[in-house]
């Protein structure tokens, strides 16, 4: 579909970035937001257009191109028309993937998450330390939950400016299936209740993220 087309049908599914804000997880939206958004309450904000998010979307075909010449096992795709992939059984837990990936020795498929994000401060680098930042990591098993494949590849392009100089940092975080069944079975279940308040159009309770 068109990106208008994709603005206006987000109503009718749960996104990567929601599924990070039902369980508490998401800095920038609450559980409630969310719901307000998927009931007609209020008009999620186009964000599309924020210096930010269009680096994040121009730079993406590059360090998609850049992943697959450095990753020659897998066959890679770049989605560029929103296509959305939904869970078999329950079509509300969707997603608009990056890319997708198909490791060629066994067939497996995967999921491509590209971010690109500059590290302003010393607690914002901290959240990269040797993992995923929660809310990203979320939105990944939510991707996973919704394709059904096998293992997801988030890549990661860090910037820092010092000045007029920019560094770059690039990391590369593997989400196999089988290592987090526990979390994507919760993640599910918290998935599924969160939709019933949709459906009910009641009010849920909110959700903080942990101290």
């Amino acid at each position: 579909m068109s990106r208008e087309e994709w603005l206006q049908n987000r109503k009718y599914f749960l996104g990567g970035s929601d599924a990070s804000a039902i369980v508490g997880l998401n800095p920038y939206k609450t559980n409630i937001e969310v719901w307000q958004e998927k009931t007609g309450r209020v008009v999620p904000e186009d964000i599309g257009y924020k210096p930010y998010v269009q680096y994040g979307i121009q730079a993406e075909q590059y360090l998609t191109a850049l992943f697959a010449l450095d990753h020659p096992q897998y066959g890679v795709s770049l989605n560029k028309d929103y296509k959305v992939i939904c869970h078999y059984k329950y079509p509300y837990i969707a997603g608009t993937l990056d890319g997708e990936l198909v490791e060629l020795k066994t067939g497996r498929k995967g999921i491509l998450e590209i971010k690109t994000t500059e590290l302003l401060n010393s607690m914002h680098r901290k959240k990269w330390n040797d993992k995923i930042p929660d809310n990203y990591y979320i939105q990944v098993l939510h991707y996973l939950l919704a394709t059904g494949w096998d293992f997801a590849i988030l890549k990661a392009q860090l910037k820092t400016v010092y000045g007029d100089e920019v560094r770059l940092n690039t990391r590369h975080y593997t989400i196999e299936r089988a290592e987090v069944q526990d979390d994507l079975d919760y993640l599910l279940t918290k998935e599924i209740e969160f939709w019933q308040y949709i459906e009910k159009d009641k009010k849920p309770n909110l959700v903080l993220p942990p101290i």
